[in-house]
């Protein structure tokens, strides 16, 4: 991505390396991306930021429902140069789908709806490498929050291995609502924890979303609140934990695993 000119919004072909592939620098550009409606991440602003053209770009992106992140100026200053004008929109690498988007996925497939739920997972390559398996396992989509979580960045796409263009991703505003959504569509909740129920004999052939936690604390309490069942993975070794993609992808080829057979029958 070229960096822009202060006033009119050019790009400067001097300072094409300053930037990165997903950043979108200055407000001319920033506004013409909103404008021409490109998928969007989130758009990060210098503190301080708030006056003039830079906060009719903050409520443009607010009616989006993009998320507004306030950092050092410095920050900005590593993606897009000196001409960052105070604002950098991080481009998404595909358009976020609707939690009916996920639903219409399964209905299409004739299969009841398998989603997973990723709650606060901030690591790219763990994301990727969720998105990997869940295509793989037959997933109809997948749902991440719009704040402290890892979005639809390059970084992500790459560690898919190209997965992100075949799983639906959804964003929710409110994690805790989504999943009361969820419910009373007829979908049962499964969060994985470490002091869940061992999931060698649960019957996971029904409609459900599995929820997987951040790299740090895991499942919050909140979510935890509204999953109808937790389950836990059986640890052999000296080690009490698993990588959280890693936890994901053996159950989402359990749920695969059993739907087969179910078909089969």
């Amino acid at each position: 991505m070229e960096d822009y000119d202060r006033h009119n919004g050019r790009p400067h072909r001097d300072d094409r390396s300053k930037a990165g592939e997903d950043a979108i620098v200055g407000r001319n550009a920033v506004s013409e991306a909103l404008r021409a409606g490109r998928a969007i991440d989130s758009v990060l602003v210098a503190k301080g930021e708030r006056g003039g053209s830079a906060a009719a770009l903050i409520a443009r992106c607010r009616d989006r429902g993009i998320p507004v992140k306030e950092v050092d100026a410095r920050r900005l200053e590593s993606l897009g140069g000196r001409n960052h004008q105070g604002i950098v929109a991080l481009a998404a690498c595909k358009e976020y789908a609707s939690l009916d988007d996920l639903f219409a996925a399964a209905q299409a497939r004739g299969e009841p709806p398998f989603f997973v739920v990723c709650d606060e997972l901030e690591d790219p390559h763990n994301l990727g490498a969720i998105l990997r398996t869940a295509e793989a396992a037959g997933a109809h989509g997948v749902i991440v929050p719009k704040r402290r979580s890892a979005g639809l960045t390059p970084a992500v796409y790459k560690a898919s291995a190209g997965a992100v263009e075949y799983v639906p991703v959804a964003r929710a505003a409110n994690l805790v609502d989504t999943l009361r959504e969820l419910k009373k569509r007829g979908v049962w909740i499964y969060g994985l924890d470490m002091q869940g129920e061992p999931w060698c004999g649960t019957d996971l052939r029904g409609p459900l979303a599995l929820v997987v936690g951040s790299e740090g604390r895991g499942i919050g309490r909140l979510v935890k609140e509204q999953c109808d069942f937790m389950l836990s993975l059986p640890m052999a070794g000296q080690i009490s934990s698993l990588n959280a993609s890693v936890a994901c992808g053996i159950l989402l080829y359990e749920v695969s695993r059993q739907r087969r057979g179910m078909a089969a029958r």
